[in-house]
């Protein structure tokens, strides 16, 4: 088991890599218009076909590769040097990457009407790491003890 002060950029590396490979899945996905395999639910070419798979000429998922390598490469660093000024940024890029997808699983339910399985495994993976990187938050506020792994020069 990992120690109490590696638990947290352990588990979210770990949920960022498997939300980094599903979105790398859609992005090659949307650019090569291979229709996806859809055995769980059976609206994932809709989905990801529709107007909402874009923002502004980007796919969404492109986006949501970029924003799990943003957090994977936060919290290595985190980790790496025991900033205490990434965990911050790690918990607002976590809290903005749960909002857009309460709002992507809102328009699959009852814009589009069709579920994209890989979709859904985002907004989990997204959910997973707020929950988590809130609990850590709560937990730094109301421990006195050292909350980061620290590296200490060696002398």
């Amino acid at each position: 088991m990992a120690t109490p002060s590696r638990w947290y950029p352990t588990t979210v590396l770990a949920i960022a890599f498997l939300g980094f490979l599903d979105a790398v899945y859609l992005t090659i996905e949307h650019f090569t218009s291979f229709s996806l395999p859809c055995s769980i639910t059976h609206g994932c070419e809709v989905v990801t076909n529709s107007v909402y798979s874009e923002i502004l000429g980007i796919p969404v998922a492109l986006l949501g590769a970029l924003y799990y390598v943003a957090v994977l490469l936060g919290t290595y660093a985190l980790l790496e040097f025991g900033r205490r000024d990434l965990l911050k940024w790690v918990a607002v890029a976590t809290t903005a990457g749960f909002l857009f997808s309460a709002w992507f699983v809102y328009v699959q339910l009852f814009v589009i009407k069709a579920i994209c399985q890989y979709c859904i495994l985002s907004a989990f993976t997204s959910t997973i790491l707020f929950i988590v990187s809130m609990i850590y938050v709560w937990k730094i506020k109301t421990s006195a003890s050292s909350p980061l792994p620290v590296a200490t020069p060696e002398e």
